[in-house]
């Protein structure tokens, strides 16, 4: 339920110092309109993940639909949580019919941790209709890349704390060709969202 997920919401010192780490890796200004990073070529493309199911999923599996893309992972306690619901909140501050349009996915940057039920299950805990992602180590490796998203492994500072993942977080929102649309910065509102949202069906 969701609302059990806005009791984990609060920042964690690990967590700020793996978006500082990250930060120096994304360059300043995030995605461009037209797609890509600063100087950097566009965000999206071929893919090849597994769903909750154990199946293989490519972009192709979404064709036709407008996605809605993160990056993150199931132990994340507070940034992909807060921006996972602001996903959620932006879709619910839409009309139905223009809600069901989009495809909300969660790709995870832990696939040691997040198998094919993990994952699932922790997307649709967010929305009822959002699609959990994961795979080989080399498959979140490639997906990342054609998102242009940074992510690497932190080490706990002792035995009895879970590592985190720091990563890029930005939502991407892909149109129904596949082509990038736009992107949401870390911190976006739910009606800033949706506002996006309601640009990306207008625009076709």
């Amino acid at each position: 339920m969701r609302w059990v997920i806005y009791g984990v919401a609060g920042l964690t010192l690990a967590v700020a110092v793996g978006i500082a780490v990250f930060a120096v890796k994304v360059l300043e200004g995030g995605p461009t309109t037209s797609g890509g990073l600063m100087g950097q070529p566009t965000i999206g493309g071929p893919f090849e993940l597994v769903n909750g199911a154990g199946e293989t999923v490519t972009e192709a599996n979404f064709a036709g639909r407008p996605m809605i893309v993160y990056f993150g992972f199931t132990y994340c306690p507070d940034i992909c949580p807060t921006e996972l619901i602001a996903i959620a909140d932006g879709l619910d501050l839409l009309k139905p019919e223009e809600a069901k349009q989009f495809q909300p996915i969660f790709i995870t940057v832990d696939p040691e941790r997040d198998t094919p039920d993990v994952v699932q299950e922790y997307a649709e805990n967010f929305y009822p209709t959002m699609i959990g992602l994961t795979g080989t180590p080399e498959q979140i490796k490639e997906a990342a890349k054609v998102y242009r998203v940074y992510y690497a492994k932190e080490e706990p500072a002792d035995e009895k704390s879970p590592y985190m993942m720091a990563h890029t977080s930005f939502i991407y929102v892909m149109r129904a060709d596949g082509g990038f649309a736009r992107h949401f910065s870390m911190g976006t509102t739910p009606e800033e969202i949706a506002a996006g949202l309601r640009e990306v069906l207008n625009e076709g």
